[in-house]
């Protein structure tokens, strides 16, 4: 059933904090909030984007880092300061033209079970909360922030042959 699922996907949804991230905010005395994003997640993530599949990212964080680490990685579609995730999907399914059974949706929370359920392949870090995993289609072996994201998009893309890449950049993004 899960290998047949990803068969179909064409769109990565993902929750930033806890996913994206190790869920670790580090506040600084002047109140900048610092998070630590996995390398390993940013090069599948320029891969998928450069193979043609739609990366979305949601959050309820508003941090000006977060939108600059994922700009610098070509996602476009950043979403963040949102009380709820649900309309951003609907949204986005309706602008994309893609149906649910194209997009994989990827949370470790509360926040994100209502648009877990909808999602046509679920799936969530090893570290989620238990009402998460007990609706996903596949949990990664990896923590939020330590490849998880990396650990699904690579199954995508190999099972959909679009893994190898002939010119591979090492760019991450983090420097214009």
């Amino acid at each position: 059933m899960f290998l047949e699922k990803i068969k179909h996907i064409q769109a990565f949804i993902l929750d930033v904090d806890g996913v994206l991230t190790d869920g670790t905010i580090l506040v600084t005395e002047t109140g900048e909030q610092h998070r630590r994003f996995n390398i390993k997640d940013g090069y599948a993530l320029q891969l998928a984007i450069k193979r043609g599949y739609q990366v979305v990212a949601v959050s309820g964080g508003r941090s000006k880092g977060i939108e600059h680490r994922l700009k610098g990685l070509g996602i476009s579609q950043i979403f963040l300061g949102l009380d709820s995730k649900l309309e951003t999907y609907h949204n986005f399914i309706s602008r994309s033209g893609l149906s649910a059974g194209q997009i994989l949706y990827m949370g470790d929370d509360i926040p994100d079970l209502p648009v877990i359920k909808l999602a046509g392949l679920a799936v969530c870090p090893a570290d989620a909360v238990q009402e998460i995993k007990a609706v996903c289609d596949y949990i990664s072996p990896k923590n939020g922030g330590e490849g998880c994201v990396r650990d699904v998009i690579e199954k995508v893309l190999k099972i959909r042959g679009d893994w190898h890449d002939e010119s591979p950049s090492a760019h991450d993004g983090s420097i214009k």
